[in-house]
């Protein structure tokens, strides 16, 4: 559904729920208010740490995934009882009032060996109140005990072993609640941005064995609108060519991205630059389009995207940087994805 109509059946769904809420035995104030320690949720069972999820909340993983300094992520999802996400088939699912969203961010001590350990550094929770999506950050402690809550956000000095053996050390960034709302918006409203069909359309290592994201949601009872995974679009994977084209990859990475400012409904509309999927209008793309303004961004460079001249575009200049003035994202980031700058790089030298 669109976002217009998913705003609207939220609305609706949103007045029925504060009614039940107002005649139940605690305020809604109470009910949505952000709680001081993750582990008062109770979202996981055992040493909190480990992340296993109690019954009723459902892991999952994207295709495609937002890169975030190199940080891996755990995912899962907790839905009120007896609720369900109705399908779409391009936009953000509609996920019921009273859902959660969990993001752990977190790095292997060795990427190489992820046997050796790892430390969480953030837990995100995106939560659908009736007055809309609420966003809030837990820090972990260094024991790995309990993560915190904080708005105002943090730095926190990171060192890793990466996949070709360099150390790697950097100050990782917790955004704010503000920041936050800067991707999470859509017509300057807070919203998810992974949970797409096509983002959710492949394989988890469940505990039954590798399954279908979407058809295992479907045999759960939790999805309604589609009846089979194969009729659902598929991202492929950024890095796996047998997944995709050059040209689908390099887009569905820009899209995860970029293209939650980056739409014409998102804070950088006004760019002209459109990177969304469903976006076909080369112009729009970036194609031989001319920025909007000049400066310090642009690099006295001519166009966004110069086919078959990836060192005269200004889409890599920007993904290339690391300086806060000219790099894109331009948020939570301190490293350049350098995997990604590469397929893009290669998309646009191949690009006729």
């Amino acid at each position: 559904m669109s976002s217009i109509r998913y705003i609207i059946y939220g609305l609706l769904c949103a007045g029925w729920l504060t009614a039940l809420l107002a005649s139940g035995p605690h305020a809604r104030s109470n009910v949505y208010a952000p709680k001081e320690t993750l582990s008062e949720y109770g979202f996981f069972k055992g040493n909190m740490a480990d992340q296993v999820p109690v019954a009723g909340i459902m892991p999952y993983q994207l295709n495609t995934p937002l890169f975030s300094d190199y940080a891996e992520k755990l995912r899962f999802i907790q839905l009120p009882p007896d609720s369900v996400i109705t399908y779409d088939p391009e936009d953000v699912m509609y996920i019921p009032i009273g859902a959660t969203l969990i993001k752990t961010f977190y790095y292997p001590h060795d990427m190489r060996h992820p046997e050796k350990g790892r430390r969480l550094l953030e837990t995100r929770l995106l939560v659908h109140t009736p007055g809309g999506w609420k966003a809030w950050t837990y820090i972990w402690n260094d024991e790995q005990t309990e993560a915190y809550l904080e708005v105002a956000g943090d730095r926190k000095p990171v060192r890793f072993t990466d996949l070709k053996g360099r150390d790697v050390a950097f100050d990782y960034i917790i955004p704010n609640v503000n920041q936050c709302k800067g991707c999470h918006n859509t017509n300057e409203v807070l919203m998810p941005i992974g949970p797409v069909a096509r983002q959710l359309n492949g394989d988890y290592p469940y505990g039954s064995g590798p399954e279908n994201q979407l058809q295992h949601w479907i045999k759960a009872g939790i999805l309604r609108g589609l009846t089979a995974a194969a009729q659902a679009p598929r991202a492929p994977v950024w890095n796996d060519p047998a997944s995709g084209s050059l040209e689908d990859r390099a887009r569905t990475w820009l899209e995860i991205n970029c293209a939650h400012c980056h739409k014409p409904d998102g804070p950088a509309r006004t760019s002209g630059l459109f990177l969304n999927i469903n976006e076909h209008d080369p112009t729009k793309i970036g194609i031989l389009k001319p920025p909007v303004a000049a400066g310090r961004g642009a690099a006295d460079l001519k166009y966004d995207i110069v086919p078959g001249h990836p060192e005269k575009s200004i889409l890599v200049y920007r993904m290339a940087s690391t300086d806060p003035g000219i790099m894109m994202p331009e948020l939570s980031r301190k490293l350049t994805h350098k995997e990604g700058l590469e397929l893009v790089k290669q998309w646009i030298r191949e690009m006729k």
